[in-house]
């Protein structure tokens, strides 16, 4: 279950709120460029209750996040060439 406060337990924020109402939770995931995909997730969370139905945008977020992390990491070690 959700903790209280955490954006799951309340609806979307607006665009029109400050921002120091925004849920640290949702700052950071808007730092990685992934917002739109935690939304979405969250609306389907919020319709559906169930994250099992919701695995469309489980692997969107998913692979947002990994895109991103990907990208943190920069190219893996130089392999010698033969």
């Amino acid at each position: 279950m959700a903790k209280a406060g955490h954006a799951w337990s309340r609806p979307a924020a607006g665009q029109g709120e400050a921002e120091e109402d925004e849920d640290p939770l949702d700052a950071r995931i808007a730092r990685t460029g992934c917002l739109e995909q935690h939304r979405q997730l969250q609306e389907c969370m919020a319709e559906r209750q169930d994250w099992r139905q919701c695995q469309e945008q489980v692997r969107a977020f998913g692979a947002c996040m990994a895109r991103r992390q990907q990208r943190q990491r920069g190219p893996g070690p130089a392999r010698p060439t033969d």
